[in-house]
């Protein structure tokens, strides 16, 4: 059965090939209704133009303006409430800030850094206790939702241009994974939820020695 709320017949998912995202493509992949066309990609430069929509999902290189025209529409999903927050990482930035209700908005992508007008937007809703992996799940989630929101809504969408003042995160590092020994626990549990145990986990220096901390919740509760 064709959609009736647009015409679009062929779907890529662009995502890097070593994104913690690569799973959640093909569950996105899997729940777009079969009367589309639906591949995944690791690379922009190999989407033929034939791709009506490209959702840009946790893509690490920058999209020439020249492939970004190939295509109707591309489409970008960003943690945070644009113009604010441009740049890397805003969702684990917000963490670390304390927010456990952070906006998310869908956007179509254009040659500025998180510019172009804004689809729709919705909330990731956390407890304060998830760890890495439970918030990247809960991230997916809302994402995947919002892509098949965007499909199954895209004519009765207002797109609203970006209004007010800019502001951006800077991209985070290894370096960003240390902790303070002079600080506690407590102090510095945000730190903790947002590492990762195998790419950047949590560190501290002592005594000119760097000693690794991993990070992971009991399957028993106190």
């Amino acid at each position: 059965m064709k959609n009736k709320d647009n015409n679009f017949k062929n779907i890529a998912i662009l995502t890097s090939q070593t994104s913690w995202f690569v799973p959640y493509a093909k569950k996105l992949k899997n729940k777009i209704p079969n009367n589309y066309n639906v591949e995944i990609f690791f690379e922009h430069k190999k989407i033929p133009s034939k791709y009506e929509v490209v959702f840009i999902l946790s893509y690490f290189k920058i999209i020439e303006k020249e492939y970004l025209e190939k295509h109707k529409h591309n489409i970008v999903l960003h943690e945070s409430n644009l113009p604010k927050g441009k740049g890397w990482s805003p969702l684990f930035w917000q963490i670390l800030n304390g927010k456990n209700k952070i906006p998310i908005v869908l956007f179509e992508a254009n040659k500025d850094i998180d510019a172009g007008k804004i689809y729709l937007k919705d909330y990731i809703k956390l407890k304060g206790h998830e760890l890495n992996k439970e918030i990247r799940k809960l991230q997916a989630q809302k994402q995947i939702d919002m892509c098949l929101k965007f499909l199954n809504t895209y004519n009765k969408i207002k797109p609203k241009q970006q209004r007010g003042s800019s502001s951006f995160y800077k991209k985070r590092t290894s370096l960003d994974s240390q902790l303070n020994i002079n600080k506690t626990i407590k102090s510095q549990f945000n730190l903790l939820r947002i590492v990762n145990n195998k790419k950047f986990p949590a560190f501290f220096i002592h005594k000119g020695q760097k000693y690794i901390i991993k990070i992971s919740k009991s399957k028993s509760n106190f």
